[in-house]
């Protein structure tokens, strides 16, 4: 059993604490409160409606290098693919034996719906609901509460988005850890989406 293939074995919430506890800010936070988070972050991002995408979506190499699958930015809203990286998952999956979780060109598509979750979230009422959701009070006077951002939430619901919109037999965060493992890029997070620039 390759080094890959092993990480099957991980569930999927689990990787989502691995995820957030990679993530600045969150050193030092109980694990239970991180799998509080990636669980709430994980149902949101599963129940979440699937909304249109007005990006423009642009193919490129490079991925592998940065460490990138796919990025999205706000201005103007494009959707980057990375085509070296979406390969090299594919290869994962195949080397693995996932294809039964991960069907043909289902990575692309997982991908770009990922990335129509960060749209969502910058342009829509969606993020407040995320950070109500996950129930982060960074300040309370009375009876209101200001609910303050989590760090890598967003990217734990758009995987999750993903797996439910593609009818993925596993999250996405399988296969981003993957390619982290594998040497695909340098960063020890599970995840190889870029964030809203």
């Amino acid at each position: 059993m390759t080094t890959t293939a092993g990480l099957a074995a991980t569930d999927d919430i689990e990787f989502g604490v691995r995820l957030l506890a990679a993530t600045p800010t969150h050193e030092g936070r109980d694990r239970e409160l991180l799998r509080h988070w990636a669980t709430v972050a994980t149902e949101f991002g599963a129940r979440l409606a699937p909304a249109p995408s007005r990006a423009r979506v642009v193919e490129r190499d490079g991925g592998l290098e940065h460490g990138l699958l796919a990025r999205y930015t706000s201005r103007p809203a494009t959707v980057e693919l990375y085509t070296d990286t979406l390969a090299r998952a594919e290869a994962l999956v195949d080397e693995n034996g996932w294809r039964h979780w991960y069907p043909a060109g289902s990575v692309r598509a997982a991908a770009l719906a990922h990335e129509a979750v960060h749209e969502q979230l910058h342009h829509g009422p969606a993020k407040a609901a995320l950070k109500q959701a996950l129930g982060h009070v960074v300040l309370r006077m009375g009876r209101r509460r200001l609910y303050g951002h989590v760090a890598g939430a967003e990217e734990i619901a758009a995987h999750a988005h993903a797996r439910t919109a593609c009818g993925l037999g596993r999250s996405p965060l399988l296969l981003t850890a993957a390619l982290a493992t594998a040497g695909a890029h340098h960063t020890t997070a599970p995840h190889a989406h870029g964030r809203e620039k």
